[in-house]
């Protein structure tokens, strides 16, 4: 609890000075809502901001999931087989750089409005660092090592599971990290094109020029992402309180 009081205290210290700015006319209500407006806006349409926020959160979580399962197995491929990764990676790392607000519409034309666009645009943003990540680390492994457990006779999956995944970990966790908040952008670009979500009420909001609203899908945007740090980190801790030695420094 004390490592949030920093930035509990600065967080603070930026409504108070928001709210001040905003009632004194020195920053217009209509380019930034004073966060009393915001306040008041989330508990007007609190119905519609739940519903649409538990709509982002699962589509998000779905497409992360994919990323997390697919991304880790193509990773382990690679490191496994350097055909596979000169073959494969560099589509990965193309579907990287083509900005994804480019890729949705072609995303609605393959899996239609809904729910299957936004997890396809989750999902597509955030594998790349759990691809990139997990083979940087799986390919960490110092030689000494490798030869120690060739020298036993250990084929390659005890290799990967007992020397080259122990050793990838803090890479691993990195990787996560920063898909975790990849996959939230990929989610609300899916819905600007696809509907649903906090993200089709941000667009709606755009429309109206209501930015209460979209600094109200913000706030509960950041929520989001802080909540799947949160269980993110909380995991870490749990792995490193049962397996202390379980932390990539072999």
């Amino acid at each position: 609890m004390k490592r949030l009081l920093p930035a509990l205290g600065f967080f603070l210290l930026i409504t108070v000075l928001l709210q001040v700015l905003v009632k004194t006319n020195i920053i217009a209500e209509s380019l930034i809502p004073s966060p009393e407006a915001v306040v008041k806006t989330l508990i007007e349409l609190k119905a519609d901001y739940v519903t649409s926020f538990l709509q982002t959160f699962k589509n998000t979580l779905l497409g992360w999931i994919l990323s997390i399962l697919i991304g880790t197995a193509l990773a382990i491929g690679f490191s496994l087989s350097s055909l596979l990764k000169r073959a494969i990676l560099p589509f990965a790392v193309f579907f990287q750089t083509v900005p994804i607000i480019a890729v949705a519409p072609l995303l609605v034309i393959y899996f239609g409005f809904g729910a299957p666009t936004v997890i396809a645009s989750s999902f597509i943003v955030s594998i790349f660092p759990i691809i990139a990540n997990t083979l940087m680390g799986l390919e960490s492994v110092q030689s000494n090592l490798l030869d120690l457990f060739r020298i036993y006779r250990a084929n390659a999956w005890q290799i990967l599971w007992k020397l080259k995944l122990p050793a990838a970990y803090s890479y691993i966790y990195s990787g996560l990290k920063i898909s975790a908040g990849l996959s939230i952008i990929g989610a609300i670009a899916g819905e600007f094109v696809a509907g649903g979500g906090l993200g089709a009420m941000i667009d709606s909001a755009r429309t109206q020029q209501r930015v209460d609203i979209v600094f109200g899908a913000l706030l509960l945007l950041s929520t989001m992402g802080l909540l799947m740090i949160g269980a993110l980190t909380l995991t870490h801790r749990l792995i490193q309180k049962r397996r202390p030695y379980f932390t990539g420094d072999l």
